[in-house]
């Protein structure tokens, strides 16, 4: 009987070669067979971890979400950095880029696979606008924030800045993302009840 960590390692073995090949094969050309080869292993050991290729990449989807909602939760529970802080860093955690490179994030793009695409940016909500949640709900009770719904507060930013910032959903020049980029920082100092310019100084010192 397979061990937790051999499952596990043969698991995540399997999702690696299978991102790879999404990316360079591209996800619809690519077959259960060519990760069959690709990883060296019987069709068997292949159905005992994975029902479908599509089920392996929902896998790689929710293998990013869950580093991504690690990264949240390390800046929320710092206790070295102020609430203000912890919703930057927190933001900043959500970069994909080099989780999921360029590739497969095209391969999510792609029209037959929006339900894919749909259910990560689904996915990244309900694990991280609860982060953000708690992080608002401390600065309320420090008196650094104000704000009468932080929770639905953060689920509507989260919700709103991971749709418009997505190239695969919006199509929008280098500068008009800065600009929605810099209203979105906005937003989140109405939304906290802070003096205009609080998230967007500190923002500044990480782009500088």
């Amino acid at each position: 009987m397979k061990t937790s960590k051999e499952y596990n390692e043969r698991r995540n073995e399997i999702l690696d070669v299978a991102g790879r090949l999404f990316s360079t094969k591209g996800f619809a050309r690519c077959t259960v067979n060519d990760i069959l080869d690709a990883v060296g292993i019987a069709k068997g050991t292949f159905y005992y971890y994975f029902k479908s290729k599509e089920e392996v990449l929902d896998a790689i989807i929710e293998r990013v979400t869950e580093m991504i909602a690690s990264r949240a939760e390390e800046a929320a529970s710092n206790p070295q950095l102020s609430p203000e802080a912890k919703i930057l860093n927190i933001f900043l955690s959500m970069r994909v880029e080099s989780e999921m490179d360029n590739e497969l994030m095209n391969e999510l793009h792609k029209p037959e696979n929006a339900l894919m695409h749909q259910k990560s940016l689904s996915l990244m909500v309900t694990r991280v606008a609860p982060v953000l949640a708690r992080v608002a709900e401390e600065g309320i009770s420090l008196g650094v924030f104000k704000s009468d719904f932080p929770e639905q507060y953060m689920q509507i930013l989260l919700t709103s800045s991971i749709t418009l910032l997505d190239d695969g959903i919006f199509r929008v020049k280098p500068e008009e993302q800065q600009m929605i980029l810099r209203a979105i920082i906005a937003l989140i100092e109405k939304m906290l009840g802070v003096e205009d310019g609080t998230f967007w100084n500190m923002a500044k010192q990480y782009w500088a």
